[in-house]
């Protein structure tokens, strides 16, 4: 089973600069140890369940809504709202504020899927600040894994490729006509857009035993908006990242334990993803679970759980509590 939490204890907006306000809060211990849990998407925004991880007892949990989504403003859904100011690099830095305004010298980091990425990111930048690293559904943003999940995927689904290559009027670069068309002037081709890409997105998670049915398009349509804005304007731009950058630096993250749980079903991230990021990482154990993809099992819930826990007795960072 995993924790019950309640209501966040503090919370608040943090100007980053060039006006984005990043939405945070906090939960837990205030004199535990440090966790700080980054979503996935881009776009996504924080999800409160991924507090249940975490012992409240023994963590003081922070979480945030990356730029342009969630209760961060402004919101990458508007197709007016500029995205200059929103790359990997900005990310980190608003990780990094964050740490700075919250009186946090090191702490935990836990997330999945492109949260990974931006963590490896972070990390190996910061080395200094982070205690440990959990991560589930890895992704480390080779640019052939933006290759495989927008095409290569489509050879297990050829018809529902043909749909979402016809969606952008079978464009050479896919990525780049959905972000052209989800920033359309147009309401009818924003929701068009949104709905095909998110269609696409839901197939290729559709032969996971236990996963959820819609985990993409089941979102209001404004959310959708934000989600696919954020997502396509990331991977054509290839995370602001060299290609197999998190691979060549992962050395950067000797000292730091790390548990990478990835799912045998995992198609859209194979699990030779974290295979070949658990080679390159000194300190890091893989664990694939048998029933999971990249949204995850019961199992791998209970092997998080578990990690967590474990390293909640090891190597606390040093807090000053929000008041």
């Amino acid at each position: 089973m995993l924790y019950t939490h309640g209501e966040p204890r503090a919370h608040g907006l943090l100007d980053v600069g060039h006006g984005h306000l990043v939405h945070w809060e906090e939960s837990g211990d205030p004199g535990g140890k440090p966790a700080l849990i980054v979503h996935g998407g881009p776009g996504s925004g924080l999800n409160p369940a991924s507090r249940d991880y975490f012992d409240p007892a023994r963590y003081r949990i922070v979480q945030f809504d990356q730029r342009g989504c969630g209760r961060s403003t402004p919101n990458a859904g508007a197709h007016t709202t500029d995205l200059t100011h929103n790359t990997t690099h900005h990310l980190v830095a608003d990780m990094e504020a964050l740490r700075e305004h919250l009186g946090i010298d090191r702490w935990l980091l836990s997330g999945g899927s492109w949260g990974s990425t931006l963590i490896l990111t972070y990390a190996q930048r910061h080395p200094d600040r982070v205690t440990e690293i959990v991560l589930s559904a890895a992704t480390t943003s080779r640019y052939a894994d933006f290759e495989w999940i927008t095409s290569g995927v489509g050879a297990f689904f050829p018809e529902a490729l043909e749909r979402f290559r016809a969606g952008a009027s079978h464009a050479d670069d896919v990525i780049a006509a959905y972000h052209d068309l989800v920033s359309s002037s147009d309401a009818a081709v924003r929701e068009r857009a949104a709905r095909d890409w998110t269609a696409w997105e839901d197939t290729v998670v559709s032969l996971e035993p236990a996963g959820y049915t819609k985990p993409y398009s089941d979102r209001p349509t404004e959310a959708l908006y934000t989600l696919v804005r954020l997502v396509t304007h990331y991977w054509s731009n290839k995370a602001w990242l060299e290609d197999g950058q998190l691979l060549r630096d992962a050395n950067r993250l000797t000292g730091i334990p790390g548990t990478i749980l990835h799912g045998r079903h995992d198609i859209g991230g194979p699990v030779e993803v974290a295979w070949t990021l658990a080679e390159a990482w000194p300190d890091a154990e893989l664990v694939v679970v048998e029933d999971a993809g990249h949204t995850g099992s019961a199992e791998l819930d209970r092997l998080k759980r578990e990690a967590l826990d474990r390293y909640a007795v090891d190597s606390p960072g040093t807090t000053s509590p929000v008041r």
